[in-house]
C-alpha cells in the first residue's frame, strides 16, 4: 500500500509539474511572420568597417542598420520618470552613458542631454525606432519592468496600436507576459529566462528558471539563453506542447550551428551570421 500511495504522490506531482510549465496551447497567434529571420540583438550595433565609429547598442541607427540589411531584431524597453518608453537595456545608466545613477531616475528630456559609449548617438525614445524600422522586419520586443508591469505595458500598446508592422513581445517578468494574456491575446507573446540557479538561489529564481508559472501567463514561446539549452522545462514546452522556442544570444556562427536543432529562432549578437540551414 505505501508503494502505491508513493506511486501515486509522484504522478500527482508530475501533472502538477506539466500543468505549471504548460504554454498558450489553443488560440494560438500565427508565428508565420517571425520565420524567415534572423534577429540582431540591440540592434546591428557594432563597426561596420575597421576604421569606422562604434554603432552603440539599441541605438537610433544600430537598428535602423538591421533593419536596413533585412534582419529581425530585438531591443528593450525601459520606462523614464515621465513615463516615455525608451530604447535601452540597462536599468542603470553608467555602463553604456558614463553616468551614475537609474535610467528610471531621469526625464526623457534629461536623458537626451546623455551620449552612447562617447559617440553623438543619444538613448531613442521607442517611437523614434518603430519609425525608423517602419514594419520592414519583424521585432521581438522585451519589456523591462522594474515597479510597475501594468503601466510599461499599456503605454507601449498604445503606441504599439499604431504600428503596421509584426512584433511580440517578451519579458523576464511574468506579469508583463500575463498582461497581454488578459489585454491582448492575438500578439505573440513571450517568457525569457535562463538557468538563473546556477547563481541565486531564491524561490521566485527557481521558479522562472523551470518555467513553473507559465500557467499563469501562458506564453506563446519560451526565449531562453542558450547555453542552457538542456534545461528540462524549456525541451518540454517545445517538444511536449509545440511552442516556439527562441536562442538569446548566439555569439559566433560555431555556437549558431551548435544550438540549430534546440531552437526554432535565433537571436545573434557580435557577428554576422550565415543563415542557409536555419529558418
Amino acid at each position: 500500500m505505501s508503494i502505491l500511495f508513493l506511486f501515486l504522490i509522484l504522478c500527482a506531482a508530475c501533472a502538477l509539474y506539466l500543468i505549471s510549465i504548460k504554454p498558450r496551447i489553443r488560440h494560438r497567434p500565427d508565428y508565420t511572420p517571425f520565420f524567415g529571420h534572423m534577429y540582431a540583438h540591440r540592434g546591428l550595433h557594432g563597426r561596420k568597417k575597421s576604421g569606422e565609429p562604434v554603432l552603440p547598442e539599441n541605438s537610433y541607427s544600430a537598428i535602423k542598420r538591421a533593419a536596413d540589411l533585412g534582419y529581425g531584431i530585438e531591443f528593450d524597453v525601459h520606462l523614464t520618470k515621465d513615463n516615455v518608453p525608451v530604447v535601452f537595456h540597462d536599468d542603470t545608466l553608467n555602463r553604456v552613458c558614463g553616468v551614475k545613477g537609474y535610467l528610471r531616475d531621469y526625464t526623457f528630456e534629461e536623458l537626451r542631454r546623455f551620449r552612447l559609449l562617447g559617440t553623438d548617438e543619444k538613448i531613442p525614445s521607442f517611437e523614434e525606432v518603430l519609425k525608423a524600422v517602419d514594419g520592414r522586419v519583424p521585432l521581438i520586443i522585451e519589456y523591462k519592468v522594474e515597479k510597475n508591469a501594468n503601466r510599461l505595458c499599456s503605454i507601449c500598446d498604445r503606441i504599439l496600436s499604431n504600428y503596421k508592422g509584426h512584433y511580440c513581445i517578451e519579458s523576464f517578468h511574468p506579469l508583463a507576459v500575463r498582461w497581454y494574456r488578459k489585454h491582448r491575446p492575438n500578439i505573440v507573446r513571450g517568457q525569457l529566462s535562463e538557468d538563473f540557479t546556477r547563481k541565486k538561489l531564491r524561490l521566485s529564481y527557481f521558479l522562472l528558471s523551470h518555467l513553473i508559472g507559465n500557467c499563469y501567463a501562458a506564453p506563446d514561446f519560451v526565449a531562453y539563453n542558450c547555453k542552457h539549452r538542456n534545461e528540462l522545462s524549456r525541451i518540454l514546452c517545445r517538444k511536449l506542447y509545440h511552442s516556439l522556442s527562441v536562442a538569446w544570444t548566439v555569439r559566433s556562427q560555431e555556437e549558431l550551428e551548435r544550438v540549430s536543432k534546440s531552437f526554432d529562432l535565433f537571436i545573434f549578437e557580435g557577428f554576422v551570421p550565415s543563415v542557409s540551414n536555419y529558418p
